[in-house]
């Protein structure tokens, strides 16, 4: 038996949110006991935590578990050789989603049995060490931070713009409605609640932090689609989310599989800390798989973003023909309006790229510990500038999309003695009375002109 105690010091209760242990077996060769090939370790494991030195130990888990050995020895099998040892993958051992206790233990027991076939064929265990991956208290101090500011700036403009749009004549339209419920689920995948782990032991956090992240990568994904369609469709096909529904699906069905994907392992570790879904060669090549799969689809769903936003500027740039037309203002107008809408069209497709490199180097990491010879490394930087980057983006789409309410052009109207029943804004943003935006006016093809 091994037994492993793990202090969490109260002055690091902020540092450790939660733990993942990889096992490292040492084994060494000897002629006549050699590791077999497939060989499997069956390992009789248990935790239990306390919260000082004087009171007992209190069982959290307990299960028996097997791991398949992945050990080479990379020198000739010979006498002179015993000792040595082999050169063995790490195993997943354990995963905790809150670790709010000060003391843990941990046993491990290897029983043998040669008639229920109990470790038999592993060879001669000299070590075991324990490889623990947590967040550190630097990353977590800013990542606290970044929560705890971003959560009030996001509501904040996501109440004032719905104020805006409900107090317009017209009903809010699929545009419109569709960044407020984006605005929501940032608001959603923003609320600091990894506070609370500190004082509680909630050990779903990792798998609601998952699904906050596939709720906000589904409504983030099909706010792209939208948002490029609307500024293609004809007028009368507008504002029906059912036009999108050949877009929208495949989107939705994805993220149900990834919640799937995720149950699987994320679910059972609630109740079973030391269950891995790479414990078993079937759930390792249906992982890799499922990792491969979305990374093609991401990459191709990328590429099909890149041909909307190509047909949007087509689309604008015949609409230019007619700004000749017009009177100098309105001309310099529209051509600040298309100016600013161009610029926050390459802003989405910068950020979606992003999104997408962000989403399958994040996917590679989670099992790069199974991926052999193969690793990939996030840094924090990274993950708290796609965090970053995120919530500006959103921010900017509530300010620039909010009705505005200032008038600019009826002067110049009267002096030409028309009366177009257009009515031209002077704002910072990109907003129109009669829908979200006078580019989106312009682009539908029944538009008035």
């Amino acid at each position: 038996m091994a037994g492993a105690i793990i202090e969490n010091m109260s002055t690091k209760k902020l540092v450790i949110v939660g733990l993942i242990l990889l096992l490292f077996q040492a084994f060494s060769f000897m002629v006549g006991g050699l590791i077999e090939e497939g060989a499997v370790a069956t390992l009789d494991v248990g935790l239990a935590y306390r919260d000082s030195t004087l009171s007992k130990w209190t069982e959290m888990a307990h299960s028996v578990e097997k791991r398949k050995l992945n050990c080479n020895f990379t020198t000739t099998k010979t006498v002179e050789n015993e000792g040595r040892y082999y050169e063995c993958d790490l195993l997943p051992f354990m995963e905790l989603g809150s670790v709010s206790h000060k003391y843990y233990l941990l046993n491990i027991r290897l029983p043998v049995s040669e008639r229920k076939n109990l470790n038999v064929g592993i060879g001669e265990i000299k070590d075991i060490r324990l490889v623990g991956i947590h967040q550190n208290g630097g990353f977590t101090k800013v990542w606290f931070a970044m929560k705890t500011f971003l959560t009030p700036s996001i509501l904040i403009i996501m109440i004032w713009y719905w104020r805006r749009i409900t107090m317009m004549s017209r009903p809010p339209v699929l545009l419109e409605k569709v960044i407020f419920a984006l605005g929501i689920s940032m608001t959603f995948i923003n609320i600091p609640v990894e506070w609370f782990s500190i004082g509680f032991d909630w050990t779903w956090m990792l798998l609601f932090g998952d699904i906050r992240q596939g709720v906000f990568y589904a409504m983030l994904l099909s706010f792209w689609i939208i948002f490029c369609g609307e500024h293609l469709m004809d007028q009368s096909e507008r504002n029906r989310l059912s036009v999108y529904w050949k877009q929208v699906g495949p989107i939705v069905f994805g993220s149900f599989c990834l919640f799937i994907f995720d149950m699987c392992e994320r679910g059972v570790q609630l109740t079973n800390p030391f269950y891995s879904i790479w414990a078993s060669d079937v759930g390792t090549e249906l992982a890799m798989a499922f990792i491969i799969v979305a990374g093609i689809c991401a990459c191709l769903y990328f590429l099909f973003l890149c041909f909307m936003v190509f047909q949007v500027f087509r689309n604008i740039s015949g609409k230019r023909s007619s700004l000749p037309a017009m009177t100098k203002a309105r001309r310099l107008h529209y051509e600040g309006l298309i100016f600013r809408f161009k610029f926050l069209m390459l802003v989405t497709l910068a950020c979606a790229a992003m999104t997408v490199i962000f989403f399958i180097v994040s996917q590679v990491n989670e099992g790069h510990w199974h991926w052999g010879d193969y690793t990939v490394q996030v840094n924090s930087a990274f993950f708290t500038g796609i965090y970053g980057m995120w919530n500006l983006y959103v921010f900017a789409l509530m300010f620039l999309y909010a009705p505005s309410h200032k008038r600019y052009g009826d002067e110049q109207s009267r002096d030409q003695g028309g009366n177009s029943g257009e009515d031209i804004q002077l704002t910072t943003t990109i907003t129109h009375v009669d829908g979200p935006t006078e580019v989106y006016k312009m682009m539908g093809k029944e538009s008035q002109e």
